[in-house]
């Protein structure tokens, strides 16, 4: 059981808009690192499996965009060798982890939202600001499948009635494009015909009620103060400066301050906050399970 997605989806969302829109705006490595930290062990601890794939993938990305900078950017007063001419600096190389760091920790973030923010959370969520454009989301959700198994069914009839070609490339695309012509004009036509059949039974005359089975309980109301609190301290830390660090032209020595390290605690905090609340349920499912 993951103990996360029992949260009410406006405090989960909450969660992640903080954690990783921190992590977007943070240039202090030490910020990164522990987003970076967090991302991935909340991703482990869901998944409860290798996923050697997404790691090998990550790290590849990881590896791929440290080394971008450095090759393209020639900033920085500390030289570590020269090539075709262009020196490569440590300060750019240095930039380049903290960019990387960033988008593969944000990467990790969102890869954790998806999961536990659901279709049916998701409309939740739109709901809550408009219900027409919950009915809006909720239309666009549906009709990606559908396109998709259209798409496959025209695709299959124009086969079947011998009008591609395998030797003729110019052909296949045409067809391609006819077929994605006609999933246009059908994509059009249910719109046309969903519209009709809302209209028909009196959606937008009155005002509607919805029923919605997440409820705002206490330890919604508690995960989503530690949310703010934490995250309201490092935003303002970082507003007065004592988070700025800077690579160019001479990398910034990283100095432990008390703002700091005021700052690293409270995002630590925010960054572990579903790791420790899925390891403290699996712990007690574990002691509860010794004594049956």
């Amino acid at each position: 059981m993951n103990a996360f997605d029992e949260f009410n989806p406006l405090s989960v969302f909450v969660y992640f808009l903080a954690a990783a829109g921190i992590a977007m705006f943070a240039s202090d490595p030490v910020l990164l690192s522990l987003s970076m930290l967090g991302s991935v062990l909340l991703y482990c601890i869901r998944t409860r499996s290798s996923q050697r794939g997404t790691h090998l993938f990550s790290l590849m990305l990881f590896i791929g965009l440290s080394l971008i900078n450095p090759l393209f950017q020639h900033n920085g007063v500390t030289v570590l060798f020269v090539l075709n001419d262009n020196p490569v600096t440590l300060e750019a190389l240095l930039y380049g982890i903290s960019a990387a760091a960033m988008i593969v920790s944000v990467l990790y973030w969102f890869r954790s939202f998806s999961a536990i923010i659901t279709s049916d959370k998701l409309l939740y969520l739109f709901g809550l600001v408009s219900s027409k454009l919950a009915l809006l989301v909720s239309m666009a959700l549906r009709y990606v499948p559908l396109f998709k198994a259209q798409a496959k069914n025209v695709d299959a009839a124009q086969r079947a009635m011998g009008q591609y070609r395998e030797d003729n490339v110019i052909d296949a695309i045409r067809l391609k494009l006819s077929v994605f012509s006609i999933m246009v004009s059908w994509a059009l036509e249910n719109g046309i015909v969903t519209a009709d059949s809302m209209a028909a039974r009196g959606y937008g005359i009155g005002k509607r009620t919805c029923f919605s089975p997440y409820r705002f309980r206490g330890k919604d109301a508690l995960l989503t103060i530690l949310t703010l609190l934490s995250g309201a301290a490092v935003c303002i830390l970082m507003g007065l400066g004592h988070l700025d660090f800077n690579y160019y032209p001479a990398t910034d020595p990283l100095l432990f301050t008390p703002a700091r390290a005021a700052a690293y605690g409270a995002y630590l905090l925010l960054c572990l906050l579903p790791s420790l609340i899925e390891i403290g349920d699996a712990l007690k499912w574990q002691y509860l399970r010794s004594k049956m």
